[in-house]
């Protein structure tokens, strides 16, 4: 009997949508949402980069992660500053920093609750099969 793909990519989007709404509300506790949290954790890894990229790397357009950006400024958490051009570079404030790390501990948990229905042998099958069907972006 062939797969269902329908059914295939609906579970992939229910399991996206419990974890972000799971992280969501986990976050709350640090004070920042799931999509502030992933902002900090772009600003973090790629220093230096445009908001253009902040942007694909964040799944956000350009003008979202703008508006984005500016109120975490506006919270502290992160600081522009003039870089070439008219590039804009971002960075974490050590109030951002800390909203950073205190998130990571919290991912720590929810993700280990996520993937609990998986063994190690399920997760690794599973980060292998998602990594081929990404592989093209």
């Amino acid at each position: 009997m062939p797969t269902d793909l329908e059914l295939l990519g609906q579970m992939l989007k229910r399991a996206q949508y419990r974890n972000h709404r799971t992280m969501d509300a986990a976050l709350r506790d640090v004070g920042v949402s799931l999509v502030q949290w992933d902002a900090l954790r772009a600003v973090d890894r790629m220093p230096g980069a445009s908001g253009h990229d902040l942007a694909v790397a964040t799944f956000q357009s350009d003008q979202a992660f703008g508006t984005l950006a500016t109120r975490l400024v506006e919270r502290g958490l992160i600081e522009r500053s003039a870089g070439l051009g008219r590039r804009l570079v971002h960075t974490l404030t050590d109030a951002g920093r800390a909203a950073l790390d205190d998130g990571h501990a919290i991912a720590v948990h929810v993700l280990d609750e996520l993937f609990a229905p998986l063994d190690d042998a399920g997760r690794r099958h599973l980060e292998r099969a998602l990594a081929a069907l990404t592989a093209a972006e």
